[in-house]
């Protein structure tokens, strides 16, 4: 790859003019022919068995040129950016300026890159910081959650009460006719969720195992299938059992059964400490948000959209990779929700543009500061990461971009620079946390 120049544009644009030398792309053009040239049928020669000079005098002289310049582009586009000292962002726009087995090729690229960054003030920042305290009220709720958790379901005998578990056949009609997706068979649900249509639990409630009976609902006017949005329908009903939870007493046995703690009390303070320890991180980072939202503020930069659209892609295929995980496919996903790609894609924006100034900042601060990742630094997160997915840290170390690791850690230090510089005036979130005990 030989250099021929790189110019700056606006809005944080580049043009590279670069070339591949001679003896590199002839090789992969004879490569390309001897793979796809069999696809070529020339009169009077067997398939595959043509010539590569009649090929292209048929075909094109350029017939094999694109396929070589693409499989070459990766490497002499990485090599030809590091030459110009800039660093590429999103998709490049290629031009072919020229291709031939004497010369090769000589390529120009428009590409965007990532911009200069002015920082404002980042050091000696002001904010306030809401120092939250655990609320009895929260105490009271995990230990609620860890009765019904170690709940015994019993079958009652009598009407369905709100809280109980109903095991249903039904069956959904509009306009007397079965609608897809409206039909499941022996579906536990507990009355009072919500899961179900507005109403459709209500009717339920007050009917016993063995009854058989209609329940009257309409559809919202946001469901999400819209063939179904605000119309009446009819659900055919057969209860089959009711159940209840019995849960078992607040008392040191509870404890003793569910914690490594003998009495109620510990386990209680235990409760405590840990919801504690999550509101003083909550309380961290909300600090460290509003530090950022500060610097962002406060610098400037000519930002590419290319940029955001990587970040974009990135968000949605994380959600897609999500909902997967989850039995379902994006397509199915979003027919639901009623959106099309493009709006759900666009829906990301406003989280990518915060998140890509984010990051901007704090390698701005990181590189005005000489913030780097130590080796230390380094083995502490590989050793963090082996732990987290129980993996041998050499296979981390092979696994993991170790550039943008040491990147993210430099990051992150960049916070903790920011924070340990900055005046944080604490304050109690006293109203707050009144409003909760009095709920």
């Amino acid at each position: 790859m030989n250099l021929i120049k790189c110019e700056k544009l606006e809005k944080s644009m580049a043009e590279l003019q670069f070339s591949i030398d001679a003896e590199t792309y002839k090789n992969e053009v004879l490569k390309v022919f001897k793979t796809e040239g069999k696809k070529y049928t020339v009169q009077g020669f067997r398939k595959g068995k043509a010539p590569r000079h009649l090929i292209e005098r048929m075909y094109g002289p350029d017939v094999f040129t694109y396929d070589a310049i693409n499989n070459l582009f990766p490497a002499e586009f990485e090599a030809a950016v590091k030459a110009a000292g800039i660093e590429a962002v999103g998709r490049p726009e290629v031009t072919v300026d020229s291709a031939s087995d004497d010369q090769g090729a000589t390529l120009t690229v428009k590409v965007a890159v990532k911009p200069e960054v002015k920082l404002g003030a980042y050091s000696g920042l002001t904010v306030e910081k809401t120092v939250h305290t655990v609320q009895e009220s929260a105490v009271d709720a995990e230990l609620k959650r860890v009765q019904e958790r170690n709940a015994r379901e019993l079958t009652r005998e009598g009407a369905a009460q709100n809280g109980d578990i109903v095991d249903i056949d039904f069956e959904g009609f509009v306009d007397g006719v079965a609608f897809e997706g409206g039909k499941a068979e022996h579906y536990s649900l507990t009355l009072g969720s919500g899961s179900f249509i507005p109403g459709f639990e209500d009717q339920v409630v007050g009917h016993s195992a063995g009854d058989e009976f209609d329940v009257n609902v309409t559809f919202p006017e946001e469901y999400q299938a819209s063939e179904l949005a605000g119309k009446p329908a009819v659900f055919k009903i057969k209860l089959h059992e009711v159940k209840y939870k019995e849960l078992p007493a607040l008392d040191d046995e509870l404890a003793k059964d569910c914690s490594e703690y003998d009495t109620l009390e510990e386990f209680k303070d235990s409760i405590r400490k840990s919801n504690q320890e999550q509101l003083n991180k909550q309380d961290d980072l909300a600090v460290e948000n509003a530090l950022v939202d500060q610097v962002i503020a406060g610098m400037e930069a000519e930002i590419p959209q290319a940029m955001y659209d990587v970040r974009m892609d990135e968000l949605v295929n994380d959600f897609a990779f999500r909902v997967e995980q989850q039995g379902l496919n994006l397509d199915t996903y979003l027919k639901y929700m009623g959106q099309t790609m493009e709006q759900f894609r666009a829906s990301f924006m406003p989280q990518a543009e915060k998140q890509v100034k984010i990051r901007l900042a704090l390698e701005a601060v990181a590189a005005a500061e000489n913030i780097t990742a130590s080796e230390e630094d380094v083995n502490a997160e590989i050793k963090r990461i082996a732990d987290q997915y129980k993996m041998e840290e050499d296979k981390v170390r092979e696994l993991v971009n170790m550039d943008e690791l040491k990147k993210d850690l430099a990051v992150n230090k960049a916070i903790d620079f920011i924070k340990s510089h900055a005046n944080i005036v604490e304050k109690a979130a006293e109203a707050e946390e009144k409003a909760a005990d009095a709920e």
